[in-house]
């Protein structure tokens, strides 16, 4: 991934906030370390976290205002939100109260809005991050881009381990994930 430019331009300024929306393996998170390297990060697909933040959302409002100043300063990442949709009220009140930044990273704005989560009321634009593009990748080879699709991952794999990847994605994530959604 880290040979692929990715063509969204993120850009915050002083005191705004961010939705980071996009299907799984898209790149999300390695686009977020690339872009904002010095950003703190809640990554809620660490179980130990999960779980805490869960259980307490004041826990994460606590753990960000016990950081130093300088770290907070830079935009907060909070990277699968939609695993906990109550931790927003927390965000809502550190944007606010505050005037810290984030950047709210997931797949699933659905899950958020299906769970009547505070969606910040226009306080976070929202940025959307596709599979490639072919300004990202050059010359398109289109038999490639076909039988690959367009995930990163799956676009640069050989052809038997792109069979595999696709094959658990679609069984995984399309299936389990998006049709039973809808």
């Amino acid at each position: 991934m880290a040979n692929i430019k990715r063509m969204l331009g993120m850009r915050l300024p002083p005191r705004q906030s961010a939705f980071l929306w996009g299907a799984r393996k898209t790149g999300k998170s390695t686009y977020l370390k690339e872009r904002f390297p010095d950003s703190l990060v809640y990554d809620f697909l660490k179980t130990d976290l999960f779980f805490e933040v869960s259980k307490n959302p004041a826990v994460l409002r606590e753990r960000i205002l016990a950081k130093d100043s300088k770290i907070l300063g830079k935009p907060i990442i909070l990277d699968e939100v939609q695993k906990v949709p109550q931790v927003l009220d927390e965000v809502h009140w550190l944007i606010e109260n505050k005037g810290l930044r984030f950047i709210l990273c997931g797949s699933s704005a659905r899950k958020l809005k299906r769970g009547h989560a505070n969606m910040l009321g226009g306080r976070a634009w929202r940025y959307e991050l596709f599979p490639l593009v072919s300004q990202e990748i050059g010359k398109v080879d289109l038999l490639r881009a076909l039988n690959h699709g367009m995930i990163p991952l799956h676009y640069l794999q050989d052809d038997t381990d792109c069979k595999k990847s696709l094959g658990a994605y679609i069984q995984d994530y399309l299936r389990e994930e998006v049709f039973a959604e809808g």
